[in-house]
Protein backbone atom coordinates (compact mmCIF):
# COMPACT_ATOMS: atom_id res chain seq x y z
CA UNK A 1 0.00 0.00 0.00
CA UNK A 2 1.62 3.60 -1.33
CA UNK A 3 1.39 6.31 1.21
CA UNK A 4 2.53 9.61 1.43
CA UNK A 5 4.25 10.47 4.68
CA UNK A 6 3.80 14.10 5.53
CA UNK A 7 6.53 16.14 7.26
CA UNK A 8 4.52 16.53 10.45
CA UNK A 9 3.69 12.65 11.06
CA UNK A 10 7.54 12.04 9.90
CA UNK A 11 8.69 14.07 12.73
CA UNK A 12 5.62 13.24 15.59
CA UNK A 13 6.95 9.35 14.62
CA UNK A 14 11.31 10.42 15.07
CA UNK A 15 9.88 11.94 18.56
CA UNK A 16 8.33 8.58 19.60
CA UNK A 17 4.57 10.06 19.65
CA UNK A 18 2.47 7.05 19.43
CA UNK A 19 0.46 6.47 16.65
CA UNK A 20 2.78 8.70 13.96
CA UNK A 21 5.72 6.82 15.69
CA UNK A 22 4.23 3.33 14.13
CA UNK A 23 3.49 4.43 11.06
CA UNK A 24 7.15 4.62 10.83
CA UNK A 25 7.53 1.46 12.00
CA UNK A 26 5.29 -0.10 9.98
CA UNK A 27 7.15 1.48 7.03
CA UNK A 28 10.97 0.16 8.23
CA UNK A 29 8.86 -3.24 8.31
CA UNK A 30 7.26 -3.10 4.59
CA UNK A 31 3.44 -2.66 5.54
CA UNK A 32 3.15 0.69 4.44
CA UNK A 33 5.48 1.93 1.08
CA UNK A 34 6.28 5.96 1.99
CA UNK A 35 6.43 7.52 -1.17
CA UNK A 36 9.14 10.39 -1.75
CA UNK A 37 9.24 13.14 -4.36
CA UNK A 38 12.03 16.11 -4.31
CA UNK A 39 10.19 19.03 -2.67
CA UNK A 40 9.32 16.71 0.19
CA UNK A 41 13.01 15.34 0.48
CA UNK A 42 13.48 19.04 1.06
CA UNK A 43 11.03 19.44 3.53
CA UNK A 44 12.37 16.38 5.67
CA UNK A 45 16.13 17.75 5.22
CA UNK A 46 15.16 21.20 6.28
CA UNK A 47 13.82 19.51 9.35
CA UNK A 48 16.60 18.48 10.64
CA UNK A 49 18.64 20.68 11.11
CA UNK A 50 15.71 23.20 12.65
CA UNK A 51 17.05 23.08 16.65
CA UNK A 52 13.70 24.36 17.62
CA UNK A 53 11.96 21.51 16.66
CA UNK A 54 14.10 19.24 18.21
CA UNK A 55 13.90 20.38 21.70
CA UNK A 56 14.59 17.47 24.32
CA UNK A 57 15.24 15.15 21.67
CA UNK A 58 15.27 11.43 22.23
CA UNK A 59 17.43 11.07 19.26
CA UNK A 60 20.54 12.84 18.91
CA UNK A 61 20.87 14.81 15.39
CA UNK A 62 23.27 11.72 14.04
CA UNK A 63 20.80 9.29 14.53
CA UNK A 64 18.11 11.81 13.21
CA UNK A 65 20.02 12.01 10.08
CA UNK A 66 20.74 8.39 10.11
CA UNK A 67 17.07 7.09 10.75
CA UNK A 68 15.85 9.58 7.01
CA UNK A 69 18.92 7.53 5.67
CA UNK A 70 16.78 4.14 6.64
CA UNK A 71 13.74 5.48 6.05
CA UNK A 72 14.88 6.59 2.59
CA UNK A 73 15.46 2.91 2.20
CA UNK A 74 12.44 1.79 2.47
CA UNK A 75 10.50 4.51 0.07
CA UNK A 76 9.58 4.77 -3.43
CA UNK A 77 10.94 7.75 -5.79
CA UNK A 78 8.30 8.93 -7.36
CA UNK A 79 8.62 11.69 -10.03
CA UNK A 80 6.17 14.14 -10.38
CA UNK A 81 5.97 14.79 -14.08
CA UNK A 82 2.97 16.93 -13.99
CA UNK A 83 2.04 19.38 -11.67
CA UNK A 84 -1.89 19.32 -10.65
CA UNK A 85 -2.35 21.91 -8.73
CA UNK A 86 -4.96 21.52 -6.44
CA UNK A 87 -4.91 24.71 -4.84
CA UNK A 88 -4.83 23.84 -1.09
CA UNK A 89 -5.04 26.63 1.42
CA UNK A 90 -1.77 26.31 2.08
CA UNK A 91 0.51 26.42 -1.19
CA UNK A 92 3.44 24.73 0.36
CA UNK A 93 0.99 21.37 0.75
CA UNK A 94 0.33 21.45 -2.85
CA UNK A 95 3.61 19.26 -3.45
CA UNK A 96 2.53 16.67 -1.16
CA UNK A 97 -1.22 15.53 -3.24
CA UNK A 98 0.96 15.79 -6.54
CA UNK A 99 3.25 13.15 -5.32
CA UNK A 100 -0.14 11.02 -4.09
CA UNK A 101 -1.51 11.13 -7.19
CA UNK A 102 2.02 10.79 -9.15
CA UNK A 103 2.62 7.84 -7.02
CA UNK A 104 -0.72 6.18 -7.11
CA UNK A 105 -1.24 6.50 -3.05
CA UNK A 106 -3.97 4.59 -1.21
CA UNK A 107 -3.77 7.07 1.09
CA UNK A 108 -1.97 10.67 2.47
CA UNK A 109 -1.39 10.59 5.76
CA UNK A 110 -1.12 13.70 8.09
CA UNK A 111 -2.26 15.90 11.22
CA UNK A 112 -3.12 18.17 9.21
CA UNK A 113 -6.32 16.70 7.60
CA UNK A 114 -8.16 19.47 7.34
CA UNK A 115 -5.22 21.61 5.24
CA UNK A 116 -4.90 18.84 2.57
CA UNK A 117 -9.02 18.08 2.38
CA UNK A 118 -9.93 21.91 1.19
CA UNK A 119 -8.93 21.79 -2.14
CA UNK A 120 -10.21 23.17 -5.35
CA UNK A 121 -9.07 19.54 -7.15
CA UNK A 122 -10.88 16.60 -5.99
CA UNK A 123 -8.27 13.03 -6.27
CA UNK A 124 -11.58 10.59 -4.49
CA UNK A 125 -9.14 7.30 -4.66
CA UNK A 126 -6.91 9.11 -1.92
CA UNK A 127 -7.54 9.31 1.54
CA UNK A 128 -6.53 12.03 3.33
CA UNK A 129 -6.22 10.78 6.77
CA UNK A 130 -4.51 10.80 10.70
CA UNK A 131 -2.08 8.12 11.73
CA UNK A 132 -4.45 7.28 14.01
CA UNK A 133 -7.46 6.62 11.46
CA UNK A 134 -4.88 4.98 8.97
CA UNK A 135 -4.08 2.38 11.46
CA UNK A 136 -7.55 2.19 12.43
CA UNK A 137 -8.92 1.46 8.85
CA UNK A 138 -5.61 -0.91 8.90
CA UNK A 139 -6.98 -3.26 11.75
Amino acid sequence: MNIVVDTDVWVAGVRGSGHANRVLRLCLEGRFIPLMGAALLAEYEDLLGRDSIWRKPRLTAAERAAFLDIFLSTCQWTRIYYAWRPNLGDEADNHLMELAVAGQADYLVTRNVRHLRGGELKFPHISVVTPTQLLKEQE
